[in-house]
């Protein structure tokens, strides 16, 4: 009987350390997501941006908006370009 209260507290210690590591990985997930999500609204607002102020008129298609959602920033700066030197968008 000795035995068994001592593997209780064995295994109650590993769910423990394991439900601390859970937390820590989605501490960083959320990290990492907000970031991601940080990103994508300053692309998508640089495409309204350089539409309202340099009048480029790039059309807001699914390809265009994923191009900024994923790239962000240099994905908006990557549409814009695309946009000025080859009429793409």
């Amino acid at each position: 009987m000795a035995g068994m209260g001592g593997d209780l507290m064995l295994a109650e210690l590993f769910i423990l350390f394991a439900l601390i590591v859970m937390v820590i990985v989605v501490y960083y997930v959320f990290k990492a997501v907000k970031h991601l999500i940080v990103n994508s609204i300053l692309g998508l607002l640089v495409l309204l941006a350089a539409n309202l102020v340099l009048g480029l008129k790039i059309a807001y298609t699914w390809v265009v908006i994923l191009i900024c959602a994923i790239g962000g920033v240099i994905g908006a700066v990557i549409v814009i370009l695309l946009h000025l030197l080859m009429g793409m968008f």
